[in-house]
This record gives structure tokens, sequence and C-alpha cells, in this order.
């Protein structure tokens, strides 16, 4: 079963999921399925390849977590940008989680929007637009926090950035 379905399996992966993870990812699938080795069917490719759709599914949850924590424990600087920062934590906190997701990935993982759209399961047309709309929303977020210098600073960091 290993070496019939390996190098389809990890095709497949690789197509869904960011390169760091893949071999772990089919690691882990073929772990389950040796757990599983008395209960599989027959033909075991159809189950391997969901096993390994579920596998990084929670690969992802993994990092969404890992990412939503390293957002929450982040301590700025105290220095003259501590307004400005702190306008765009209370920001990035106020977006939806679809959208801290697409800035992410954009921004800090540095994802085109085709990888980008492949972590999401989107089109790529999706995965902009979502992006656009992202940015917008957080630009809109800054500024309905205040009038304040540092909103307006804020907001043009991230267009600087985001462009």
């Amino acid at each position: 079963m290993y070496e019939e379905s390996y190098s389809d399996l990890l095709r497949y992966v690789r197509r869904r999921g960011h390169p760091s993870v893949v071999e772990d990812v089919v690691a882990e699938t073929f772990a389950i399925a040796w757990k599983k080795r008395r209960t599989l069917p027959s033909e075991p490719r159809g189950w391997l390849f969901l096993t390994a759709s579920n596998v990084l599914k929670n690969a992802h949850r993994g990092q969404a977590r890992q990412l939503g924590i390293a957002i929450r424990s982040y301590k700025p600087d105290v220095g003259p940008d501590l307004d400005s920062d702190l306008d765009l934590i209370a920001a990035w906190r106020a977006l939806s989680r679809i959208d801290q997701e697409v800035l992410a990935l954009h921004l800090w993982e540095g994802l085109s929007d085709l990888e980008g759209a492949r972590v999401l399961r989107c089109s790529r047309s999706a995965y902009a637009m979502r992006l656009t709309r992202a940015k917008h929303r957080l630009a809109n977020s800054v500024r309905d926090l205040g009038p304040s210098e540092a909103a307006a600073t804020a907001c043009l960091r991230l267009k600087e950035v985001a462009s």
C-alpha cells in the first residue's frame, strides 16, 4: 500500500498544503493507516486521500492557532510608534478570522495570490478579492478608532506594506 500510494498521496498534499507540512502530513496519514490496517477497505486509496485531507485540515487549524497566539502575545516596544501599534493591534483584533488569515498569508507569510488561494482552497481571483476587502476593512477599522494622527499613520503604513 505504501509503495503504491506514496507518490500520489505526496502530490495530492503538495497541491493543497504548505511545503513545510507536506512530509509530516503524508507520514501521519500512513501512520494512521498502519494503526487501522485491520479495518482498512480492500482498496485503501480513497481512504488515504480522505485521511490526508483531514490531517491537512488539522495542520491548518494548528497553524491558525499559532498565528493567533503570536498576535495576541505581541508586546509592542514602548516608543514613538506605540499609539499606532496599539491602534493596529486593536484594528487587527476587530477583524474576522477569515480577514486575519488572508492578510497574514499575504503580509507575514509572503504568499502569492496563487499560493494563498491554495491554502484557503479557493480560486486565485476569490483570494485576491478577499485580500482586497480585508485590507479595506483593516484600514477602515483603524480610521474608526478615532481621528488621531496615529491611526492615519497606521493606515499609511499598512497600505505601504500591503501594496
